[in-house]
């Protein structure tokens, strides 16, 4: 009998279920269920605010679960994993206060300055080793803190935690999501005290942070009942581009880019760079399974041309896209990390505005891709310059491997070797961490070995 994992791997614009199961050494996959997702608009005090719907996300979680035992394919465990930094406060009877906000949300301008009064920005990095981005989980909650939302809280779960509680009654914190909220010192690996306390947090709420492979509880009676069996929930890189990286092919110390709605570009290490230079080239050290970090850097990635798509009302495919773009190479040049393209009300006129002219379809796609390839160069160039290393090749894992185009460019662009897939990278790490903590497999770098020999892994 097929002993199965289900990966639920949740990300900004769609969900996804996917079952796994190990067959004579070979990872087999297959998703069963899909869903939608994007940030509510709503109208807090005259202000414009996005939240994520929590409730309805939990809903689909639910109907994916019992997806599995409609089609006789019932897992044994069960791991969540999400984008990093957002999370949920709970009351003192764990409802959530609320709800959740999402990351692009702009409540951090008022925070961010005040929080810097009280801990300068190189005080953090030092500690902590997290990049500066205005969504950081340390500043959305002192945010909270201003308005006397923190006040009422009597537990922080970042959201993959948040759902793992409601599946199973535990309250269980991941380590891989948890260094994304600039908040976690990188030499203990817990909480930075001095942090929280010049932040009037109280340490209490907090969960000690877990390593992934750890078993959160077995689904509750209520759950058990309504999906319609019993399975136990074993905590995956939580944070998905920690997943990402397990399922990436990497030899040695590569590089990579898991490419998404989010572009990361980065490399493991065996410690955190918290110094000078990595602070100056807007590096983050972000957690990742066996005591290792991941040096890597945000790059606003494929949600300029998801955004544009969506603005056209998704009359092209991205492969359609691409072919237009192709048609229409302008070399214009523009940041793609500028923070006006975190979430204009039109992505397509603030590209427009940005280059100076009216542009086609074909021209905004392209331009997007260049400069997205532009990107990574530049920011390739800057992590050999912390790490003293040179390298040859780059790992592109994650939908956006998938972009001929943007492979091509990020050739041209950085005069590396491409190694791109699997494209369903994150999904595939996080079955690999409920197969390390089922016992299954050994370690991350057994896992890789697997990753090899079961999907499509293209050199170019």
């Amino acid at each position: 009998m097929r002993a199965y994992s289900l990966a639920i791997d949740i990300g900004a614009s769609s969900g996804r279920h996917i079952l796994g199961w190990l067959e004579d050494g070979i990872l087999k996959t297959e998703e069963i269920y899909r869903f939608p997702n994007n940030p509510t608009t709503i109208t807090k005090e005259g202000a414009r605010c996005l939240k994520w719907d929590i409730d309805r996300l939990f809903e689909e979680i639910l109907t994916g679960l019992a997806k599995a035992k409609d089609l006789g394919k019932i897992p044994e465990t069960v791991g969540i994993d999400t984008w990093g930094v957002d999370y949920v406060l709970l009351d003192e009877n764990d409802n959530a206060i609320e709800g959740a906000y999402c990351y692009r949300d702009s409540r951090t301008d008022l925070s961010i300055p005040k929080v810097h009064e009280h801990i300068p920005f190189e005080t953090l990095y030092a500690k902590t080793g997290i990049q500066f981005s205005t969504f950081n989980t340390v500043y959305q909650l002192y945010h909270d803190r201003m308005t006397g939302r923190l006040d009422k809280a009597a537990a922080f779960l970042m959201l993959p935690d948040y759902f793992h509680f409601r599946l199973t009654g535990n309250k269980v914190q991941d380590y891989t999501n948890g260094t994304t909220t600039g908040m976690i010192n990188a030499k203990t690996g817990t909480w930075d005290e001095d942090i929280l306390s010049m932040l009037g947090c109280d340490k209490s709420i907090f969960r000690t942070p877990s390593k992934p492979s750890t078993t959160v509880g077995a689904f509750s009676k209520a759950i058990a009942e309504r999906v319609g069996y019993e399975a136990r929930v074993v905590l995956p890189a939580t944070h998905d581009t920690a997943s990402a990286i397990v399922a990436a092919p990497l030899e040695g110390e590569a590089p990579y880019i898991s490419s998404g709605t989010w572009s990361l570009l980065g490399v493991e290490q065996p410690y955190a760079h918290t110094d000078d230079a990595a602070r100056e080239a807007e590096y983050s050290n972000e957690g990742a399974p066996e005591g290792k970090f991941r040096l890597q850097k945000n790059i606003m990635g494929l949600w300029l041309l998801q955004q544009v798509r969506h603005e056209a009302d998704d009359r092209y495919s991205f492969a359609e896209l691409a072919d237009m773009a192709r048609e229409n190479p302008i070399e214009d040049t523009f940041d793609v990390n500028e923070s006006k393209f975190m979430a204009p009300v039109s992505m397509t006129d603030t590209i427009k505005e940005t280059v100076g002219r009216d542009l086609s379809m074909g021209e905004i796609s392209y331009t997007i891709l260049n400069n997205l390839a532009r990107s990574y160069a530049a920011s390739l160039e800057a992590l050999e310059g912390v790490t003293g290393n040179r390298y040859t090749t780059l790992n592109i894992i994650g939908g956006g491997s998938r972009n001929e185009l943007l492979n091509e460019l990020t050739i041209k662009h950085t005069g590396k070797k491409l190694i791109t897939g699997p494209t369903e990278g994150t999904a595939i790490g996080n079955l690999l961490m409920q197969l390390i903590g089922r016992g299954e497999i050994a370690d991350v770098a057994e896992g890789r070995e697997i990753v090899k020999r079961s999907f499509d892994i293209r050199i170019h």
